[in-house]
């Protein structure tokens, strides 16, 4: 859910329909703030320029997952997704506004690249999280997670981008366990109770991090 301060809402609104309709190159920060109702001298307190406009979202939901994420949880792996799943929700939650900046994106190269360094930013974010969280975990893992967790997200986002039907959450949480299944990580794998002695099946592929981990829960 968009939780921006009202001034900042309208000049982004106000931006994507100025850029939508006459050009990214060809609009103006003067144009922005007074079809926002705004100063210029507010706009550059708010955003460092027109591209900052477009990309202002992910700022905000990088904060908030890095926030989430530092605030831990017994299972790492089921994190990640949920810090994507509330990616995806965010731009369902308003999905024209979302269509209208990624066909923006589409047609400005220096905006098409700006959006290669965001998604970047989202799996390094993943990546960091998973190497802190699981001591000992292969890095290849924690990379390989990270990257496939972004690129399923992506993915199912583009369908509601591109598209005018509803795609809805369950699309995503239904192929991120997919993808944790493919790493050994399911999020409905069984778990013993402790007792004087544990007895652990593992997948061949799950993670060692992972199978540490279980193991811990068990004996604590």
């Amino acid at each position: 859910m968009r939780d921006f301060p009202d001034s900042r809402d309208a000049v982004v609104a106000a931006a994507l329909e100025l850029f939508q309709a006459q050009g990214f190159d060809q609009t103006s920060v003067e144009q922005i703030a007074k079809a926002a109702g705004v100063s210029r001298s507010t706009f550059f307190r708010q955003f460092g320029g027109k591209e900052d406009v477009v990309f202002a979202d992910h700022e905000l939901l990088l904060d908030r997952l890095r926030e989430f994420l530092s605030e831990g949880h017994e299972d790492p792996w089921g994190a990640v997704c949920a810090a994507s799943e509330s990616v995806f929700a965010h731009f369902a939650h308003d999905p024209e506004l979302a269509r209208r900046r990624y066909q923006i994106v589409r047609q400005v190269p220096v905006l098409r690249e700006r959006e290669i360094i965001t998604v970047f930013r989202y799996e390094r974010l993943f990546d960091e999280y998973l190497r802190s969280a699981l001591p000992g975990v292969d890095p290849l893992d924690a990379v390989g997670f990270a990257a496939l967790v972004t690129a399923v997200h992506n993915h199912v986002l583009r369908q509601l981008l591109r598209g005018r039907k509803k795609v809805p959450l369950s699309t995503l949480q239904s192929a991120l366990n997919d993808v944790r299944r493919r790493y050994g990580v399911p999020a409905d794998a069984a778990t013993d109770e402790p007792d004087d002695v544990v007895v652990a099946v593992f997948p061949r592929s799950m993670p060692i991090a992972e199978v540490t981990r279980r193991l811990r829960s068990q004996l604590d």
